[in-house]
């Protein structure tokens, strides 16, 4: 998948140049996108593992290009030199990093003109990519981003060790109960825990002004005495071997073991959990925007999103077609198919400075408690 030439001139052809999550797009979607063009292209399809790596990369192709154009009109050659970072036509981008991409100016806004399929998305997957020029949500601002898969955070647990309990796992505040005292792991994630707290007190992940929960404080030191560790990568493993019992996680991160597993099960919170989205971004160097589009416009349809959202284990932002019959059993608690929990579930927002200190602030003081 990592490049897919088409036809014996492959220099000469359009190209459009896509780095990509890893997992997130199946290799059988190209063959089909190049099917539905008048002529043939070049696709150059570049994987990457973590999300967090394509942020990086935005970041160094701005560096390398603010360099270059201070270095115009110089002729100096300098021996060692940092070399280009990989242009792309569009990159795959966490809902996470959207604020600081749109802030320093590494991408650029999206066409609604050009973009035919916009309205298969639902007014919540559209709220999300509209923002103004700082990154904020803004219903008047501009498209940002194009969302092409999504997943929520959920609680995994090992039904071996709970079995024995009169009570079951079903939403935020069994995290809380004296059996599972030191056998949970958390998410190493200010907005993640203590966005779950505010929830199990019936409030918003994306609460602005956490002075007026007066119990959340203490809420979240109650929970910390529950807490083994707190990792953000390897929180998994403890819970093969029966170091933990419960873990929060991401829904991406677990799909892949479940199989593998089957002392593991899954549950989504019913009062609502955190939702994350893939998106496509758009280079602010991008010039050319014909194929992206068009690439975008591709995966929204009902037929091609209904794929990659069965074939990655992940859910569309595209209504489909989707049955449950559809979904692997193991993997039908994983996502988030209740539309009464979604409908109750929230995207991590961009928080002021001064709202996202305050969370950490309680986060820390939490783990310290």
């Amino acid at each position: 998948m990592s490049q897919l030439l088409v036809g014996c001139n492959a220099s000469q052809q359009p190209q459009l140049r896509i780095q990509v999550l890893k997992g997130s797009i199946p290799g059988r979607i190209l063959n089909q996108f190049q099917k539905t063009l008048s002529s043939k292209i070049q696709l150059k399809f570049s994987p990457v593992v973590q999300l967090e790596e394509l942020f990086k990369r935005l970041q160094s192709l701005q560096k390398y290009q603010t360099g270059a154009k201070k270095s115009e009109g110089f002729k100096l050659s300098l021996p060692f030199t940092e070399s280009q970072p990989s242009k792309s036509d569009l990159v795959t981008l966490g809902d996470f990093w959207l604020k600081d991409a749109i802030q320093n100016k590494l991408i650029q806004p999206l066409s609604r003109e050009q973009l035919k399929n916009w309205s298969n998305l639902s007014s919540k997957w559209q709220e999300l990519v509209k923002r103004n020029n700082q990154g904020f949500v803004d219903q008047q601002g501009q498209i940002w981003a194009a969302p092409y898969r999504w997943g929520s955070t959920v609680i995994v647990y090992r039904r071996d060790k709970l079995e024995n309990f009169d009570w079951e796992l079903q939403d935020w505040s069994d995290l809380w109960r004296e059996e599972l005292k030191g056998r949970i792991s958390l998410l190493n994630q200010s907005r993640e825990v203590v966005g779950l707290t505010l929830k199990k007190l019936g409030k918003s992940y994306n609460s602005d002004n956490l002075q007026k929960v007066p119990s959340l404080e203490q809420e979240l030191q109650m929970l910390n005495k529950q807490v083994k560790f707190y990792d953000s990568t390897n929180y998994l493993e403890p819970l093969i071997i029966g170091d933990t019992w419960v873990a929060l996680g991401w829904s991406n991160d677990v799909v892949s073991i479940l199989s593998r597993y089957p002392q593991l099960s899954v549950i989504i919170p019913n009062s609502g959990t955190a939702i994350w989205a893939d998106l496509w971004v758009q280079p602010a160097d991008k010039i050319q925007q014909d194929l992206s589009n068009k690439w975008i416009d591709f995966c929204w349809k009902p037929e091609i999103a209904k794929q990659i959202a069965l074939l990655t284990k992940g859910n569309s932002p595209i209504t489909t077609d989707i049955a449950a019959s559809d979904i692997p059993q193991t993997l039908q608690k994983v996502l988030l198919t209740n539309p009464q929990v979604f409908d109750k579930s929230e995207f991590l927002l961009p928080l002021s400075k001064s709202i996202s200190e305050q969370y950490d602030s309680l986060f820390n003081k939490m783990k310290i408690s």
